[in-house]
């Protein structure tokens, strides 16, 4: 059984792909490549609340995709924990909250953050991962 992924896996992985830059601000951390965002930790926003409670969330983790579709497909999908917000709509974005990272296994997270770093690397850096890896 595939073991289920953590916070910290988002860390490693995003850290660990070619040419990224880790910024922190307080708990706010972003993961860069090329200048460009990939993935980033959210300060607690008016967007995103728990229904019950009106509280904003304070664990929301973006993750850029690389199309609409993409996003739709993964923030769709009943058995994924992604969602959206109003403020992200037209944004090449999805959510996802630290605390239901452990609903995705370590290779599916793998794959969100990887696709993210995929989305906004430069064009030489991104034929040259995909060739090193055989999906390009």
């Amino acid at each position: 059984m595939a073991r289920r992924a953590r916070v910290d896996d988002v860390h490693h992985v995003a850290g660990g792909m070619p040419g990224v830059t880790r910024h922190v601000d307080g708990p706010k951390v972003v993961y860069q490549v090329s200048g460009r965002s990939f993935v980033f930790f959210r300060n607690p926003r008016p967007d995103a609340v728990d229904p019950d409670t009106g509280e904003r969330f304070d664990d929301v983790i973006v993750f850029w995709v690389e199309s609409e579709a993409d996003k739709l497909a993964l923030v769709e999908d009943p058995g994924t924990p992604f969602f959206t917000t109003p403020h992200f709509d037209g944004h090449p974005s999805v959510l996802l909250r630290g605390s239901r990272v452990a609903e995705l296994d370590r290779d599916e997270l793998t794959e969100v953050v990887e696709d993210a770093w995929l989305a906004r690397a430069g064009k030489r850096a991104r034929a040259q991962w995909l060739a090193e890896h055989e999906l390009g």
